[in-house]
């Protein structure tokens, strides 16, 4: 069975294909040799051949770390050991065995390029004790360049807590398959560079993923707007937010923009068409592709009688910002959610859990049991953006420009992910295809911009999708 290096596993998924790949026949011995030598690799590329210290714990990955340490001796680079504890029986007990180097009992005096940290791998339940703390940071003072083994030590795998404090690593390397840690905050802060390291675990059933990079195409020849999508965008009772989120709207693919609103707009690009007749009737048209409602759309009454009629309207659908928190069993009914993407952020996730009763003690769990209780398409955004859809496992994205924390940017998200869905009705699709769009405008865009910059920047980033 071949890898898929794109997949997310939790500890349990984790231990599963491991206990698998020992029961075809390969042994623990063979796996820790497969993670430490592979693990040794990058390690070398980072020291430049200059002193290395691997700091081991009881367990497996402490016996990766006694093989990472043999095999950069064998490469000629000074290594020093540092292990507090003794090795547990079995694999690991062997693996500080074969090492013939000198194992220090504490990290006083101990100076080098990097710091490797074998204490414990992707099973951690509770934080380091006072004692290994103390290592752990004392460590990382005398050296340049930290790395991490598999998880930094002091984080919990599944839920990407950080369970004790760590510090900053420049290089995490994961062993075997993603853990959910290495997408989430506040963990992934801590990781810097990821990379993987494959042992030869195949493909798991039901494993999450990292989305890979889509790939967007240019209109048919013979297409005109209607065919590449007509997206109208519900404004409300304040017109900048769905100003925004129209320009990158028509910037992301939809070939005809509206924008319905009373409001007067001076600042509108020619380009979008503004129309304030009555809702309903402008929402029966049955051309409509798609609808975005909830960017500046206000809270009061009339703000949620707009919400109700653009969702009794039959078409595909994003809602965002004001309409998460106006959005009820009451309204959704009669409505086909699965044609519904939502955009929360964590607090309007937060209050979307509560309307749908659903109980977590996460994001990621919050995004998976509300896409289940409601039918909805969701993606969970922020700094560790996460897709859910019913029945499907969870969608995690590379990490985005921190740039983008910045008023305005949510309802960019928002028209990108429309647009794409005027374009081609998918709701996972779209907001796959919205997060890259949204990611690298950010990047194009550069430091300290704007959410106008970054809307008017979403054309260039198409043009390197195609």
């Amino acid at each position: 069975m071949s890898a898929r290096l794109d997949q997310v596993l939790t500890v349990e998924q984790m231990r599963a294909a491991e206990a698998e790949l020992v029961d075809e026949g390969v042994s623990v011995d063979e796996l820790m040799r497969r993670a430490g030598e592979g693990a040794a690799r990058w390690v070398w590329r980072i020291s430049g051949g200059r002193p290395v210290t691997v700091l081991c714990g009881p367990g497996n990955n402490g016996g990766d770390g006694y093989v990472i340490a043999r095999s950069l001796r064998h490469s000629g680079c000074d290594v020093t050991v540092v292990s507090a504890f003794d090795a547990k029986d079995g694999a690991a007990a062997r693996a500080r065995e074969s090492w013939e180097g000198e194992i220090r009992g504490t990290g006083e005096g101990v100076r080098g390029e990097v710091l490797v940290d074998c204490l414990f791998g992707y099973g951690l339940s509770r934080g380091l004790s006072d004692e290994l703390q103390s290592l752990l940071q004392g460590l990382a003072q005398t050296h340049h360049k930290l790395a991490a083994v598999d998880v930094p030590s002091g984080v919990e795998s599944d839920s990407g807590r950080v369970l004790s404090p760590i510090p900053h690593y420049d290089l995490t390397l994961a062993l075997g398959a993603w853990k959910q840690a290495h997408c989430l905050m506040p963990a992934r802060s801590k990781m810097g560079r990821l990379e993987l390291v494959d042992i030869g675990i195949g493909e798991v059933e039901g494993a999450a993923h990292v989305v890979e990079r889509p790939r967007l195409c240019a209109p048919e020849p013979d297409a005109h707007k209607y065919t590449r999508g007509l997206l109208t965008i519900v404004a409300g009772e304040m017109p900048g937010a769905a100003m925004l989120s129209a320009k990158a709207a028509m910037r992301a693919g939809a070939g005809y923009v509206k924008l319905l609103s009373d409001h007067s707009h001076p600042d509108a690009p020619a380009g979008l068409v503004i129309d304030g007749a009555e809702l309903a009737d402008l929402l029966s048209d049955e051309r409509i592709d798609a609808i975005l409602v909830g960017p500046g759309l206000g809270r009061s009454d009339a703000s949620r009688a707009r919400l109700v009629a653009a969702l009794q309207a039959d078409c595909a659908k994003v809602l965002d910002a004001d309409a998460l928190h106006l959005l009820d069993k009451q309204v959704m009914d009669g409505t086909d959610a699965s044609r519904i993407v939502v955009t929360p952020h964590e607090g309007e996730l937060a209050k979307l859990s509560e309307t749908f009763g659903v109980r977590a003690d996460s994001k990621l769990d919050s995004a998976r049991r509300l896409a289940e209780a409601s039918g909805l398409t969701v993606l969970a955004k922020g700094a560790d953006t996460i897709l859910a859809a019913p029945g499907e496992p969870a969608q995690f994205f590379p990490p985005a420009s921190s740039w983008l924390s910045t008023a305005g940017t949510g309802d960019v998200l928002a028209g990108i992910a429309a647009s794409r869905l005027a374009h081609h009705g998918d709701p996972a699709q779209a907001a796959r295809e919205a997060v890259f769009l949204h990611s690298e405008a950010a990047h194009l865009c550069g430091p300290a911009f704007t959410a106008d910059d970054l809307a008017e920047t979403v054309s260039s980033a198409y043009a390197r999708f195609l």
